[in-house]
């Protein structure tokens, strides 16, 4: 059974409050699936919630005929239906193209065919910042310091990103000129960072004894905590909406339960945690004097629920469908989830079947394809293709994600919550949702990407103490413990999903690590898991290529 001792403190008013649905979305924040939620005359949402799965997307999909495997890519019709646009469709509506990256190509997948660009989503609102500000369709509906780059240089930093609400280092940033723009969006341009500006919660088992903000602006009242948007895509397969999962509701009435707890935990879907999240993003980002209609809210989640995002081509291993594999966002969309599926602690919710460490079989079918072809008697055997050999090392990658046992120890939200200090692990263990990488229930871990000892000089570092025991600790980002208040979850953040990672660098909440070798080797340091050069390399090529 895992421990009793949440306290997922916003969550509770979702028992007792009505959330007014007056205004929703915008730039920051990430997203999620589930169950719709609905709204009724007087434009509240109803939390009232069932346990009903989502069921699998029906898709169709063909791929361009190039010749070459390495140029072919999937097209990005989901709906069979999609296929001809009707006569009276307009220029805002778009089928979705393969986007370029730095290791092959991006697409998208919409359950409605097109990229529909005249949506909600992507209307300017208060400062003139959209959804699309900080979710963007190249950068896997986040978004990437060059990019930001580009559009600081191309606007003299005027672009509506930049500004001094959540875009600079500080709010009191002279932003002036050009140096001082330059310098003030500083964590945007080399990390693609927004700050999060929160307080700490009353009746918190913690207090803020000390700040090192080389911002000069954090406080108790609010602490300055710099972290990456999300991506605004694949939430079908999300539970815990935002970093810190404050706007992760608990609902009383809901049969989304996690198994083993006592008091039962249960929460609303994340369809209705999305629409309310939208709310506050665009009165807070995007700083609206009102918010949105209920249609317009109703109108960003369908847009961000349609979508499916994943690495479609890589330009060394070729298409990511060839040969059996089956990469690409027209599988992705395809795959089933619901609430417990393939749970680390209680097995699946529906099936009764015990966690399945297998989470990742997209390339099984690459596996060998590095092994010589063999030649007639007296020859040489043909050397494989240097396309097989590098397919056989995603497919080797995979495996290693999957199976490769490391000592989980002193994970916060892992170790603690599950009862057991010291568990035999792979990274499936908590990347536990098939083909995605999510928790398919609301857990946050501290892997200690926020510990002071990894702290670097643009980071605010904060001291807390335990107000009862007088414990100290540091770090440059309580997280979760902001939503709940409690001195065990500092430090804690939601498990993101992994599909589309090559085209959204950099990685982890606070963008600390700048490609996809610094996060195997974070881990390989973090859990001495001893990863030999080989296993790097193959572990990194199958982390591109999702």
């Amino acid at each position: 059974m895992e421990s009793q001792k949440w306290n997922w403190k916003f969550g509770k008013q979702l028992a007792m409050l009505s959330i007014p649905i007056l205004s929703l979305n915008a730039c920051g924040g990430d997203s999620n699936n589930s169950a719709q939620a609905t709204t009724t005359p007087t434009g509240v949402v109803n939390a009232s919630v069932s346990a009903s799965s989502a069921s699998t997307t029906a898709i169709t999909a063909t791929s361009s005929d190039g010749g070459d495997s390495s140029v072919q890519t999937q097209t990005a019709d989901l709906n069979p239906s999609s296929t001809l646009l009707a006569a009276s469709s307009t220029s805002s509506l778009e089928k979705p193209v393969p986007q370029t990256n730095s290791e092959g190509t991006l697409l998208t997948s919409s359950t409605t065919g097109t990229i529909d660009r005249s949506n909600a989503f992507f209307q300017a609102f208060g400062n003139g910042r959209s959804c699309a500000s900080c979710h963007q369709e190249n950068q896997a509906w986040s978004v990437r310091p060059d990019f930001l780059q580009q559009r600081f240089a191309q606007t003299n930093g005027t672009d509506p990103i930049f500004n001094l609400v959540d875009g600079a280092t500080s709010p009191k940033d002279a932003v002036g000129t050009l140096d001082q723009r330059r310098l003030a969006y500083s964590m945007l341009l080399t990390k693609g960072l927004i700050r999060v500006g929160l307080p700490i919660p009353g009746g918190a088992q913690f207090v803020l004894i000390a700040v090192n903000d080389p911002y000069n602006f954090a406080s108790a009242s609010q602490l300055s905590l710099f972290r990456r948007p999300l991506p605004a895509t694949n939430l079908k397969f999300e539970n815990t909406i935002m970093w810190d999962g404050r706007e992760t509701f608990a609902s009383a009435q809901s049969a989304l339960c996690i198994k083993g707890v006592a008091p039962a935990l249960c929460f609303a879907t994340a369809d209705f945690d999305l629409l309310h999240q939208a709310n506050v993003a665009v009165m807070t980002h995007a700083q609206a004097a009102q918010g949105l209609t209920a249609a317009q809210q109703r109108s960003i989640v369908n847009f961000e629920e349609s979508l499916f995002t994943a690495q479609t081509t890589s330009t060394r291993a070729g298409n990511l469908t060839d040969a059996g594999a089956k990469g690409g966002p027209v599988s992705l969309a395809a795959t089933n989830f619901y609430f417990g599926i393939n749970d680390i602690s209680s097995g699946d919710y529906q099936s009764g079947a015990a966690f399945n460490p297998n989470v990742m079989t997209m390339y099984s079918a690459w596996s060998g394809l590095d092994a010589p072809t063999p030649a007639a008697k007296g020859k040489s055997p043909v050397p494989a293709s240097a396309l097989n050999v590098l397919r056989a090392s995603i497919a080797r990658g995979e495996q290693i994600f999957n199976t490769k046992p490391f000592n989980i120890g002193g994970v916060a939200g892992f170790n603690d919550q599950l009862r057991v200090s010291l568990q035999r692990g792979t990274c499936a263990s908590c990347h536990s949702t098939p083909a995605v990488g999510t928790q398919s229930v609301p857990r946050l871990f501290n892997t200690g990407v926020a510990s002071a000892n990894l702290r670097t000089p643009d980071m605010p570092l904060y001291t807390f103490k335990n107000s009862k025991t007088g414990e100290v600790v540091q770090t440059t980002d309580p997280g979760f413990a902001l939503t709940t208040g409690q001195w065990q979850d500092i430090g804690r953040f939601k498990v993101p999903g992994l599909r589309a990672l090559a085209a959204r660098a950099p990685y982890f909440h606070n963008g600390s690590a700048p490609d996809i070798p610094s996060v195997v080797q974070f881990y390989n340091r973090r859990f001495n898991i001893g990863f030999t050069p080989q296993e790097v390399n193959d572990l990194t090529e199958f982390l591109k290529v999702l």
